[in-house]
C-alpha cells in the first residue's frame, strides 16, 4: 500500500469539462478530479496555492491539451493506491493517445487476467483525470462504459483525441 502524503497545496482550474481541482504533495501532483465526479475528495485540508510547481505545471500542461496539443503530462506524480492500483494506474499511462483498450486488456497488460473486474474498480478510483487517462478504457464491444467524471466527459474527451467521431 502507498501510504498517503500530507497533501501541500490545492487549486482549481477552469477546464471545458467543468472545474479541475489539483492537489499536490511534496513528491509531485497527488489529484485532479472533475467537480462532481465519483470519488472526489470534497474539502481539502490544504491551502489554496495554484503557484505551487506541481500544481503549477499541470494546469500548463492541461492548458495546452485543451488548446490541442498532443497530450503530454510530464508533471511527476504521487498519487496514493494500493500497490495494485498503482499498478492499473501506470499501465493507463501507457495508452496512447487516440487509442483505446478494455479492462480485460488491461488485466492481461499487468498480468491479472482473471481480475479484469478489480482492474476496472481500479480505473474507476483513479486520482488523476485526464493526466492518467483512464477515460482511454472501453468495454470490450467498443461501447463507452463507466467514466468516474460521467460518460458525457468520457465521450467528449475521445473526441478531441480523435477516437470518436464529434456528435
Amino acid at each position: 500500500m502507498n501510504t498517503p502524503t500530507a497533501l501541500i497545496a490545492q487549486a482549481t482550474i477552469a477546464s471545458p469539462l467543468g472545474p479541475l481541482l489539483l492537489a499536490a504533495t511534496a513528491r509531485g501532483l497527488a489529484g485532479a478530479w472533475f467537480e462532481g465526479q465519483a470519488h472526489h475528495p470534497g474539502t481539502l485540508d490544504a491551502p489554496v496555492d495554484p503557484a505551487q510547481p506541481f500544481i503549477a505545471l499541470a494546469a500548463q500542461e492541461l492548458q495546452r491539451y485543451w488548446r490541442g496539443a498532443e497530450p503530454c503530462f510530464e508533471v511527476t506524480l504521487d498519487p496514493s493506491g494500493t500497490e495494485f492500483q498503482r499498478a492499473v494506474w501506470a499501465a493507463l499511462r501507457r495508452i496512447r493517445p487516440g487509442q483505446t483498450t478494455s479492462y480485460g486488456a488491461l488485466a492481461l497488460q499487468i498480468g491479472r487476467p482473471a481480475a479484469v473486474r478489480a482492474v476496472g474498480g481500479a480505473v474507476g478510483r483513479n486520482p488523476l483525470s485526464i493526466i492518467v487517462p483512464c477515460h482511454r478504457v472501453i468495454g470490450r464491444d467498443g461501447s463507452l462504459t463507466g467514466y468516474a467524471g460521467g460518460l458525457e466527459r468520457k465521450q467528449a474527451l475521445l473526441q478531441r483525441e480523435g477516437v470518436l467521431a464529434a456528435a
